[in-house]
């Protein structure tokens, strides 16, 4: 049967066995057309038919296999054939060789190629009754009948071979369409997880130290509008600080795909964060911390989770002090951090988005992160991290070193 499918083969290549085939057929039926016994003296009808069939294939009939109309117009001729040539010479009914495969390529429907199929042997023998008369009925039957069958069965057994490899062909286009769906899908998740984890990165990094540093140009504004001259020398030596911490955070976050050694530990962070918070804002922060057990990236979500809830103190608290907590279990690590500020009401949403990150930050990581907190009696952030936690996907590669970058800040000031 002709394949329904459109393929990126060239047609001559996919059939180019058949129009061997047919030459071969052609060239050996008019040897045999010439040669071979006939009862006329005149064999010119079988010359035609041969030229004519031949030249038909060469300008349209090759084309026939794909496209319908093309074989519309020249089954016809293979009719025609089947019916002169035997009329004309009986051993060109060998010419049915090529005829029968012509009609269960050309054709769709298995129904018309059986049909087609009866019809050239029906002709094909009105052809031998012509030529070899009445005395040759039986042994004609038989040929053709067998013939026919014979073709039938043929073509229906290569008819579903060739449904069978389109059915296949289509599943293995509809996988590789799944798998690049897929494929698709996969690289949109992961654009979209990276767009978030440097969002994250950003939050608690840069944004909050661009944040102070907008804070602390306030500062020293008002103090040089008041005239002090030592408190405005501290408040640039921090803009200072704050300037450089923001100019490595985001050195890391360019350099985040290549992680290395660190020279710090989450305790000295602390200790230096605490410190930072003090002098930007003279509340006392006090750390107790103890290096422990943890990996780099574990280390980095408590840093951060820490940074953001300074820079929710900051911002929001108006406390007298603060305190830093971080215990090393068996099994966990704790970090809480304290304050005696105004409070809030956890259960109320808030426009932020620094403990939705922070939350999201410690899921990621295996962790649990529970805030505590009433309107009046302060806030209490308590992150817990198992030992051993998974490497968290969006962790930054490494812990801030050097004697000022522990002071990065998480972030908006409105974070809550």
């Amino acid at each position: 049967m002709r394949a329904a499918e459109v393929t990126t083969t060239p047609t001559w290549v996919r059939n180019r066995w058949l129009h061997v085939f047919f030459a071969a057929t052609m060239a050996l039926t008019l040897v045999i057309a010439v040669f071979g016994w006939s009862p006329w003296t005149s064999r010119w009808p079988a010359y035609l038919v041969i030229a004519v069939l031949v030249v038909a294939y060469a300008a349209y009939g090759r084309l026939g296999y794909d496209e319908p109309r093309m074989a519309a117009a020249f089954l016809p001729l293979v009719l025609v054939a089947a019916l002169v040539l035997p009329a004309v010479a009986p051993s060109t009914a060998f010419v049915q060789c090529i005829l029968f495969p012509l009609v269960w390529c050309q054709v769709d429907r298995t129904r018309t190629a059986v049909l087609l199929t009866v019809a050239v042997g029906v002709l094909s023998a009105v052809g031998l009754m012509v030529s070899g008369g009445p005395d040759a009925l039986v042994s004609t039957l038989l040929i053709e009948g067998i013939s026919v069958i014979g073709s039938c069965a043929m073509g229906g057994w290569i008819s579903s071979v060739a449904a069978l490899s389109e059915e296949r062909r289509q599943l293995v286009e509809d996988l590789r369409a799944a798998q690049q769906s897929l494929a698709d899908a996969n690289r949109a998740a992961g654009i979209a997880s990276e767009r978030e984890r440097l969002a994250r990165e950003i939050h608690d990094t840069v944004a909050q130290n661009l944040a102070g540093i907008v804070m602390l140009t306030e500062r020293a504004r008002n103090d040089l509008a008041d005239d002090r001259p030592d408190a405005l020398d501290e408040r640039l030596t921090v803009l200072e600080e704050s300037a450089r911490a923001a100019l490595e955070e985001s050195r890391v976050l360019v350099a985040a795909g290549s992680a290395g050694t660190t020279r710090d530990s989450l305790a000295g962070a602390l200790h230096r964060l605490g410190e930072r918070h003090t002098r930007e804002t003279g509340t006392p922060v006090t750390v107790t911390a103890a290096d422990g057990t943890l990996d780099r990236d574990a280390q980095v979500v408590l840093l951060r989770v820490a940074q953001e809830a300074l820079s929710n103190v900051r911002a929001h608290a108006a406390s007298a002090e603060v305190t830093v907590t971080l215990l090393h279990e068996p099994d966990q690590t704790v970090l809480r951090i304290a304050d005696d500020g105004v409070g809030f009401d956890p259960a109320v949403p808030t426009g932020g988005h620094g403990l939705r990150g922070l939350r999201e930050r410690l899921a990621l990581a295996g962790g649990t992160c529970v805030i505590a907190s009433t309107p009046g009696s302060g806030t209490t952030v308590t992150a817990t991290l198992p030992t051993g936690a998974p490497k968290p996907a969006g962790a930054a590669p490494s812990l801030p070193a050097g004697p000022h970058a522990a002071a990065t800040a998480t972030a908006p000031v409105v974070s809550r």
